[in-house]
This record gives C-alpha cells, structure tokens and sequence, in this order.
C-alpha cells in the first residue's frame, strides 16, 4: 500500500513506518512508542512521522517518549498525545499536541494543549498538523513563554529550561 496515496506529504522528513492492512479492513500502522500496531488515521500519520523525527533526527531518546499519556484534568480522563519525560526520574519536560493535516493550528488547539500543561507543567510545548508547526517554552520563574523558531534537539533542551 502506498501510504502517499491515503495522506498528504508532511512538512517532516520522511518516516520509515510499517504498514498493514489487517483482516477487518482497518489500516494499521506500528507505533515504535507503544510497541503495536494502531489504527493509521491523518492524525496517527502526522504523530509517527513527527515521532520519527524527534528521534531520528532531533535526538530525542525514545524511552522517554511516551503516546497517548493519560492525564485527569478537572476530574476528566484527557490524553496527551506524546510527552518527553526527563531521565532522571521521569518528569514530564515536554507535551506534544498533533492534528490531522486538514486541521488548522488555532487557538483552540493552544488551549487544548495549556489545559494540559496546567497538569503537567513542562517546560516544552509543541503543536502540529505535520504540516505547520509551533514550539513554545515556558519559564515558570519569570511566568513567560516565547516561541521558538525551530523545535529544539534533544541536547538543546536545557536552553530551553532556562
């Protein structure tokens, strides 16, 4: 199957994920994070690409990555679509938030993704639709957030804590 065929190109490098289609009809991609195939949706196809990224070619080490993390907010079950958590004693240090294509970044997507950090309060917060892409860092001692114009490697991210 040519997966180019059923999503768009990303604005991402490209990613080398395995595909099946399963006996019930239902396209499965692999999720390297959460060791299993799920269900290949535009937003699925946007998370593994930018997934691939981070690792390939951003550093990020994949064990600290984590899909799908589940949150209570407002006595409400949510979930974070991938968190970094940190090495040393696994706090979370970055949120990332992903839309299908189609769906543009607006301010909703930023408050989807603010309520989360009221949680989890990382430093790092990043919004994409694999096409267009936001990075925001958080400084809790000066309570200020700046935008940054690329996402940070994996050894950038102390910068980025400061």
């Amino acid at each position: 199957m040519s997966d180019s065929r059923k999503f768009p190109q990303l604005n991402l490098p490209s990613a080398p994920l395995r595909i099946k289609e399963c006996d019930d009809g239902v396209t499965r991609v692999f999720c390297l994070l959460r060791h299993r195939f799920v269900a290949l949706t535009p937003e699925e196809w946007v998370r593994q690409h930018f997934v691939s990224h981070l690792i390939t070619d951003l550093g990020y080490p994949a064990p600290l990555l984590a899909n799908e993390v589940s949150i209570t907010l407002n006595s409400t079950s949510r979930r974070c679509d991938t968190v970094l958590y940190s090495s040393g004693g696994l706090r979370p240090q970055m949120i990332v938030e992903y839309k299908a294509p189609h769906i543009p970044i607006t301010r909703e997507v930023f408050d989807q993704i603010l309520r989360y950090n009221m949680v989890l309060r990382v430093s790092l917060l990043i919004v994409s639709n694999g096409l267009t892409h936001y990075c925001c860092a958080i400084d809790y001692t000066n309570n200020t957030a700046r935008f940054l114009s690329s996402i940070p490697t994996y050894g950038q991210l102390a910068v980025c804590n400061n």
